[in-house]
């Protein structure tokens, strides 16, 4: 099977819209890997991002017939970006069907191009299938963004240019993965031209469908996709894609958010470019599989696949990087409400960089301080710094990995309520971006429960998240749940979470 698919990637038209891209040494990742690392520029595009490679060559391919009538294409804004250009470039018609958390840049692109947008519902999902409808009404070609053996073939001339341009195979090879296009057409060329290559792919792990397909071996839709790498944000990999990847594909890793924006921050430090989130998958990927598996002096390549970010989701990706790069911790430590206690505490953390510290007064015993602060890359460190300070005789809970205390109660902290409520109830909610999403959740909870807490925080991401108390009276926690539910929207209760009671919840 890889062999038919490398005559097909030999001939495929791309380079009418692409570039051959750079495979360039990222020498600072390197040394703080132990290995030798590649990066496959595909951000240098016209567009910023691969895409157009396998839009064109499906694009090239059509008969006249359905040029004249146009295309249609669904696209979380990357796929959007190649039809674009392509159709463009052949003069052909073209409609793109987006979401609407899709990222405003990647929408302007689009029309810029001369395509015309619609914006439809919140996931990819959503969008291909009012695509199929137009597809079907209007007689359009549906240019699929990755289920489809011209994109695919056009997708994998990306391994065809690292065979030429690297002096020697690779140890590993790690590629970004949503639908699957790239990572089949690259394992298809890859497995057959560097057999003893091992090829890794890299999903979000809120949006990991192959790895979920490749566990079940059968394809499986999530319930539920996370959007903060959206052009990852696929709830089933695609049936050609995935035929492919379980022949040719060694493993298939995730990453989580944090360290998907410390795999920006790397990319940025050695080539001082701003990759997207699932531009940087990955080489997050590179980074967690090297680390898990203890592997030195190997040499190694990641596709850095998109640079189609807002500038505004700078801020929130900024704030995560250095937990994801286990060089921040979040403790909670529990001090006594003393002269010099502050200072004393001060002193046990040494020379350490505080990186964020909140604290307020509240009762005549005891305090609680909100402590962010430096760790050695990896953070083994933190359980001797843990130790140490158990030792003096604080308490100490760690809340690195803690979403409410990273998303809200670091921004909250200023004491518990001047009241007792001891009926109170918290949910952590996330909900899509787009306008009418907040309101759609306020006009839920109608006027039948009293809200006691309320946070809510733009992050600059395709997805926003409130914290969010009740005072719910017995027998009405049922009731709630349901509306919660029926709502539709993300949530998790969070009352027992030690961050909220240590900081904002009752005594």
């Amino acid at each position: 099977m890889p062999k038919s698919y490398v005559k097909r990637i030999l001939n495929a038209r791309v380079y009418d819209v692409a570039r051959e891209t750079p495979l360039e040494q990222a020498s600072l990742l390197s040394q703080r890997v132990g290995n030798q690392v590649w990066l496959k520029r595909e951000d240098l595009q016209s567009v910023f991002s691969f895409k157009c490679r396998g839009a064109f060559n499906k694009l090239v391919n059509l008969s006249d017939e359905a040029r004249a009538k146009g295309v249609v294409a669904a696209s979380a804004g990357n796929h959007a970006q190649g039809v674009a250009l392509g159709a463009q470039k052949l003069g052909i018609k073209a409609t793109i069907v987006m979401p609407v958390t899709t990222p405003s840049i990647k929408v302007d692109a689009v029309r810029s191009r001369g395509a015309m947008v619609i914006l439809v519902g919140d996931t990819f999902d959503e969008a291909a299938a009012k695509a199929r409808q137009l597809e079907e009404a209007k007689d359009l070609t549906f240019i699929h963004p990755f289920d489809d053996p011209d994109v695919i073939a056009g997708q994998g001339t990306v391994a065809m240019e690292i065979t030429r341009q690297a002096s020697a195979p690779f140890d590993y090879i790690f590629i970004c993965c949503g639908g699957g296009g790239l990572l089949a057409g690259m394992a298809a060329y890859l497995r057959y031209v560097w057999p003893t290559t091992k090829i890794i792919g890299v999903e979000p792990e809120d949006a990991a469908c192959a790895k979920a397909a490749l566990d079940k071996q059968r394809r499986v839709t999530l319930k539920e996709v996370g959007l903060f790498a959206d052009g990852c944000a696929v709830a089933q990999v695609g049936k050609e894609t995935f035929r492919i990847i379980r022949e040719t594909v060694d493993d298939i890793i995730t990453v989580s958010t944090d360290e998907i924006c410390a795999g920006v921050k790397d990319i940025f430090e050695d080539t001082r470019a701003i990759a997207e989130p699932a531009g940087a998958l990955a080489v997050a990927g590179l980074k967690k599989y090297a680390d898990a598996h203890n592997i030195v002096g190997a040499s190694m390549a990641a596709t850095v696949s998109g640079a189609n970010t807002n500038f505004d989701r700078l801020r929130y990706i900024s704030e995560r990087t250095e937990i994801g790069e286990q060089r921040e911790a979040i403790i909670s430590v529990t001090i006594p409400e003393q002269p010099g206690a502050f200072k004393r505490f001060c002193s046990a953390l040494g020379k350490r960089n505080i990186t964020e510290f909140n604290y307020r007064y509240s009762d005549s015993r005891s305090a609680r301080v909100f402590v962010g602060l430096s760790i050695t890359p990896g953070g083994q460190d933190l359980p001797v710094l843990r130790e140490k300070l158990e030792d003096h005789g604080y308490g100490v809970e760690d809340l690195t990995d803690n979403e409410t205390a990273k998303l809200h109660v670091r921004y909250m902290v200023g004491g518990h309520a001047s009241h007792a409520i001891d009926d109170e109830r918290v949910f952590r909610v996330e909900f899509p971006e787009r306008p009418g999403a907040l309101m759609k959740f306020l006009n839920a909870l109608g006027k039948q429960f009293d809200i006691s807490l309320f946070h809510y925080r733009n992050h600059g991401a395709a997805f926003g998240r409130i914290l969010v108390g009740f005072n719910v009276p017995s027998g009405k926690l049922s009731a709630l749940k349901s509306v919660l539910a029926e709502v539709g929207y993300r949530h998790w209760e969070e009352t027992d979470n030690c961050a909220y009671r240590n900081y904002l919840g009752r005594r």
